[in-house]
């Protein structure tokens, strides 16, 4: 009787903590990325602040003004059509005019993209999200035309889906509705997305894990949580193809529903036949391609994490990355052509991991008839040109 007293008191203790948690609109098992700050203040720091935790958020008006220059707030199409971002009561806006007349308006919402190669925005109308004409890239330091936006004239109705938000975010409650036999249309919730990459989009649902260290704080081992370190190199590889397998993609459900541990196959599954003849494009396959390099095949243990430590905030240090090369090619010997470059310990990745120009994505500038070429950091590592090595 004694035991089984001791067993209630515990449990109702458990509950109430669990009940003392805030509510995740992605159920009762998830807790929200503000819970996990209280106990991982540093690593949230660093994490707030890298392209996962950026990768989508609502616009911050303020933010964008610091990117919003009046003397070049102006894309023309044509001689009669141009859009113009402008300030003006209830927000920033991106306003098309034909001819000086004002066609149509529409507000900054959200935003796409850390900002190291772009920003693309996108603003609510009702239960639908639309993107906006003109991106902003940090390279030309100007705005230009979205990518695979027409180059000859101004366009507010490309839809944004549910599935970007599945690697762009973390949530966002969605409705189907079935239009037609052969149509279905999508609704979703404007106040259910969870913008960014957070904790438990990583480490999978984390009320468990934070019930039980706050009934048990002098445990240190971390339980009921994902441990990248306890993981297999597949279970490792197939958590970040989640959102870095590419578009050649045919899925059987929402990755939303991925735990770390889950087989990426049950999700989706590559089409690479489908599209470019069975070569990866540089955006967004960065799984596969280095799944088929040379330093990966030879190891029997290289991950993404090899490299990368997401809740740093190094993106573009290509110091920091080559010293992580270096690590395991200590013996590495160059040619005399390459050695006379320079600098080889510091830069490694331009020569193994050069940019590409995206078969997919290219943007367009203003004044300009060609189109200009989205360079991405291609992950296929490999010896590009001959006496590089």
């Amino acid at each position: 009787m004694a035991t089984i007293f001791i067993v209630v008191v515990i449990l109702s203790r458990c509950m109430n903590l669990a009940d003392q948690l805030p509510e995740d609109i992605r159920g009762e098992n998830y807790t929200g990325a503000a819970t996990c700050v209280k106990c991982h203040q540093d690593l949230s720091k660093s994490f707030a602040h890298n392209p996962h935790g950026l990768t989508s958020k609502l616009v911050v008006d303020q933010n964008l003004l610091s990117i919003f220059d009046p003397d070049s707030n102006t894309f023309k199409f044509n001689q009669n059509e141009k859009v113009v971002v402008e300030k003006r009561p209830g927000g920033i806006f991106q306003v098309a005019y034909s001819k000086d007349h004002e066609v149509q308006s529409q507000r900054f919402d959200v935003a796409f993209g850390s900002g190291e190669k772009a920003f693309t925005y996108g603003y609510w109308k009702g239960k639908k999200l639309y993107e906006l004409p003109l991106s902003y890239f940090p390279a030309i330091k100007n705005w230009a035309i979205s990518p695979g936006f027409p180059s000859n004239t101004y366009y507010y109705e490309r839809g944004i889906t549910s599935r970007c938000f599945e690697c762009h975010g973390s949530y966002v409650e969605k409705k189907l509705i079935q239009k037609s036999t052969f149509s279905v249309d999508e609704e979703m919730e404007r106040g259910s997305v969870i913008y960014g990459i957070d904790c438990e989009r990583c480490h999978g649902p984390g009320k468990e894990h934070v019930v039980f260290h706050m009934e048990n704080p002098q445990e240190k081992s971390s339980k009921f949580i994902a441990i990248y370190k306890t993981l297999t190199r597949k279970q490792k590889m197939d958590a970040c193809g989640v959102c870095h397998s590419g578009n050649a993609l045919m899925q059987h459900k929402s990755v939303f529903d991925f735990k770390p541990g889950d087989h990426l196959e049950d999700y989706y599954e590559q089409d690479l036949a489908g599209f470019g003849g069975g070569k990866p494009d540089v955006h967004g396959n960065q799984t596969p391609m280095l799944m088929n390099s040379a330093c990966y095949l030879k190891s029997e243990n290289m991950t993404c994490q090899s490299c990368h430590n997401t809740h740093e905030s190094i993106k573009g240090n290509l110091a920091v990355y080559s010293q992580r090369c270096m690590s395991c090619h200590k013996t590495t010997n160059h040619s005399k052509q390459t050695l006379s470059k320079g600098m080889l310990t510091a830069n490694c990745i331009d020569c193994h991991m050069p940019k590409e120009p995206s078969k997919l994505i290219s943007f367009q500038m203003a004044g300009k008839a060609e189109a200009n070429p989205y360079l991405l950091r291609s992950h296929h590592i490999a010896i590009y040109s001959t006496g590089s090595n």
